[in-house]
């Protein structure tokens, strides 16, 4: 299977110009494909580290590329521990001293809630196609599976952290597999696998989702998805600071 069949004839600018577009609309897609218009779900985090591991059960809310909430409900002792985003705003609440702190900006590259994701993941404004050039980079079978690799290098003055984001994708469903991040430098820095393809509310999802850094061997953080609905008709009221302290 190919990516791409260019109309006979064609001239060869049109026919760049399409596959290129086939390709961004083939990484939006991705890119959107657990958050939807607006979403609300319930998600389990595991994280484990050289000397300790840890299990949350959460609930999320988002509305767009702009706004997310998420609330802490087990363990007990850290239930109601909870993070709101609002555009490139993130304010965490501590209900345990009854606080509510916004994360400055020099925090964004810190852990979030302890895992191997950061502040910069969830603030990340714009869609990758917004901040990326994309290019497929192969297309064919890997590992048993019909695949394109797409290969997204930072447009000029884009306000991203890597210096390129290597993304493969099922072929027959469109389907994320795997996404591995470079830094600056052109090393790897981490790799997010996609995994456990379910359908919920309607939509094919990967319900497991997995962080592996590269300089931390052994260590991870997973994201399982349990339930998962879309257009859920949240505005943006929803997303304020008296709901990140009291809840829904």
């Amino acid at each position: 299977m190919v990516l791409l069949l260019a109309a006979a004839g064609a001239p060869a600018s049109a026919s760049a110009q399409a596959d290129a577009e086939a390709a961004r609309e083939i990484v939006r897609h991705v890119d959107d494909l657990l958050r939807g218009e607006s979403s609300h779900g319930r998600v389990t985090m595991e994280v484990v580290t050289e000397r300790w591991s840890r299990s949350m059960g959460m609930e999320m809310w988002s509305l767009g590329q702009d706004y997310s909430l998420v609330r802490v409900l087990s363990p007990a002792r850290e239930a109601g521990t909870a993070t709101l985003k609002v555009d490139r705003d993130i304010w965490n609440y501590l209900p345990r001293v009854d606080r509510t702190i916004k994360v400055p900006g020099a925090g964004m590259g810190g852990s979030w809630m302890g895992s191997h994701f950061t502040y910069d993941d969830l603030v990340r404004e714009s869609s990758l196609v917004d901040d990326y050039e994309v290019g497929v980079s192969f297309e064919g079978e890997r590992d048993g599976e019909e695949i394109w690799e797409f290969t997204l290098v930072p447009l000029p003055e884009a306000p991203v952290v890597w210096g390129r984001v290597e993304l493969e994708v099922r072929m027959d469903d469109r389907m994320p597999l795997q996404a591995r991040y470079y830094d600056d430098r052109g090393e790897l820095a981490r790799t997010m696998t996609f995994s456990r393809f379910r359908t919920m509310d309607g939509r094919l999802v990967p319900t497991e989702l997995s962080m592996y850094p590269e300089d931390k061997p052994g260590e991870r953080t997973t994201l399982l998805y349990e339930d998962l609905e879309f257009e859920t008709g949240l505005d943006a009221s929803f997303f304020s600071l008296q709901r990140l302290r009291d809840g829904p």
